[in-house]
């Protein structure tokens, strides 16, 4: 897709992967709509935030209506980025953590493709990326909440993307690891470092997908860093 004046939403926009992928987009010349309950500092002409928690489906049905009052009915590229995490054992979480995890994880990616994927179909062209996380490939001791949550995600995406593929419509996963955001803020015993992904090459590397050619699809991306825990030190 050529990116350049196509219309753009980002959901979780107030920093790390999206904060990111909404500046990779308005380089590319994209018209961008940021939703999220808080804005960021990006001022650009082709920038706007409209103020919005996914997890309210009301929310996510007016914020869309704008737009597309906006737009006049247009939408190319979406991408659900807005997460989050709780950690601990399973009998340990709260109840009101594994339903905030699946209200935002879930749930707001299922309202904004319900949002966005009539248009799509009527215009036959679109992308939608969903981020999940490397977390829906495996399981993992004290993540069973953020795990299943993102297992979900992977299983509406690769199930979209068979039921549109024939609209011209594409889905891609990406799967990315850990990242050096404030992700972590609910989990004590990781703190973000450098040998973790940075958010501005996970928005690159959306960005190229996004831009490859039309009958180009890239199903599912997953991107880990390459020595997590730093360089091996040379046996001597």
């Amino acid at each position: 897709m050529d990116i350049q004046n196509k219309i753009a939403v980002v959901t979780g926009i107030s920093k790390g992967i999206g904060f990111h992928v909404t500046n990779e987009l308005l380089q590319h010349g994209a018209k961008v709509f940021g939703l999220g309950r808080n804005n960021n500092e990006i001022t650009h002409p082709n920038y706007q935030f409209i103020p919005c928690d996914v997890r309210n489906f009301e929310e996510v049905e007016n914020a869309f209506a704008e737009i597309y009052a906006i737009t006049n009915n247009q939408m190319h590229i979406l991408v659900n980025n807005a997460g989050l995490g709780y950690f601990g054992f399973l009998e340990e979480l709260k109840n009101e953590h594994w339903h905030e995890m699946f209200d935002t994880n879930v749930n707001g990616i299922f309202y904004c493709c319900k949002m966005a994927l009539p248009v799509m179909k009527k215009q036959e062209y679109g992308h939608i990326i969903n981020i999940a996380s490397t977390a829906a490939l495996e399981g993992m001791a004290q993540v069973s909440g953020y795990c299943a949550s993102k297992w979900a995600v992977k299983g509406l995406s690769e199930s979209l993307f068979r039921e549109v593929r024939d609209f011209k419509i594409k889905v891609t996963c990406i799967y990315p690891g850990s990242t050096k955001t404030d992700f972590f803020r609910n989990n004590e015993n990781v703190q973000p470092n450098d040998n973790m992904l940075m958010p501005e090459d996970i928005a690159k590397a959306i960005t190229q997908a996004i831009q490859m050619p039309d009958n180009f699809h890239t199903v599912n991306l997953e991107i880990r860093p390459l020595q997590p825990k730093g360089p091996r030190k040379a046996n001597r």
